[in-house]
């Protein structure tokens, strides 16, 4: 997530560059009256410059929404990662090298999408400009793929990996809060905004290694004094995942705190290594 994020120069250009978008949550009629501004004065889709017809918030056309790809059907048990080509055998889990050495401190991990075309113009579109119907759209593709795998990825409460301060403020907002909070309203679950910190910044540095991402992230996140999370089921939302070390991290400070199980959603995924000296088939 912000772990791979531009300077703040970046992010007040690319917020800057929209005019008019709403940045707080707003009430359904001033929702109708975007939908008929869209009918009557339509704009054009933020990624292929496209005409709106639709009466929708969300800035995309339909035919760039259809056009992300969804991860396939065969994935890593744990992690989500596609394993195109693999056959499952009769009682036992089909694991990535990763996987197989037990790497990961999270239950499972589950993506809507493959991180690659239009669906990266999409995330810097909600990343740096606060697009806040774009969110809940995702949230929804979410929450499908919650329901298709049932009670493997069943949770208590929700709650989206943190920006550290620092960045919340330089930002304004925390990406991961537009996707998991219309995620939790949707599942009708808690939604704990507050249960996590990030304790230690990203580095300076704007393009890490795969080695310093995981170094990065060690010990960066715990949760609040006070909050319970004990024999809870989190669901822990994120934009991207790449290396899965946000995720990670993360697991292992709720798991300390006592959560029963943690349950990785992003909006998309790399298909790439953990590490670079991690094992293949």
């Amino acid at each position: 997530m912000g772990d791979g994020s531009s300077s703040s120069g970046m992010a007040g250009a690319r917020r800057g560059a929209v005019r008019g978008w709403p940045r707080t949550g707003r009430g359904w009629l001033s929702e109708i009256g975007d939908a008929v501004v869209s009918v009557f004065f339509p704009s054009g889709c933020r990624i292929c410059e496209r005409l709106l017809t639709s009466a929708s918030r969300v800035p995309l056309c339909e035919e760039c929404l259809a056009s992300f790809e969804r991860v396939p059907d065969i994935i890593c048990e744990v992690c989500g990662r596609p394993l195109p080509g693999l056959a499952q055998k009769d009682g036992e889990q089909l694991l990535c090298p990763a996987c197989q050495d037990r790497m990961y401190a999270f239950d499972r991990a589950r993506s809507f999408a493959v991180y690659q075309d239009a669906v990266v113009r999409a995330i810097l579109l909600l990343k740096f400009e606060q697009i806040e119907p774009l969110g809940a759209w995702f949230a929804d593709q979410l929450a499908e793929v919650l329901r298709v795998e049932g009670e493997r990825l069943a949770g208590d409460v929700v709650v989206p990996v943190p920006l550290h301060r620092e960045r919340e403020r330089e930002r304004g907002y925390n990406q991961a809060t537009l996707l998991s909070k219309p995620l939790a309203r949707k599942l009708r679950l808690p939604h704990e905004a507050a249960l996590l910190m990030r304790t230690r910044a990203r580095p300076d540095k704007q393009v890490l290694s795969l080695e310093e991402r995981w170094e990065s992230v060690r010990g960066a996140f715990a949760t609040r004094p006070g909050i319970q999370v004990d024999n809870l089921r989190v669901l822990l939302v994120d934009d991207v995942l790449t290396t899965g070390a946000t995720l990670d991290a993360c697991s292992r400070a709720l798991r300390e705190a006592g959560a029963k199980s943690v349950i990785g959603l992003t909006v998309a995924r790399a298909v790439r290594n953990p590490l670079p000296n991690a094992r293949e088939w």
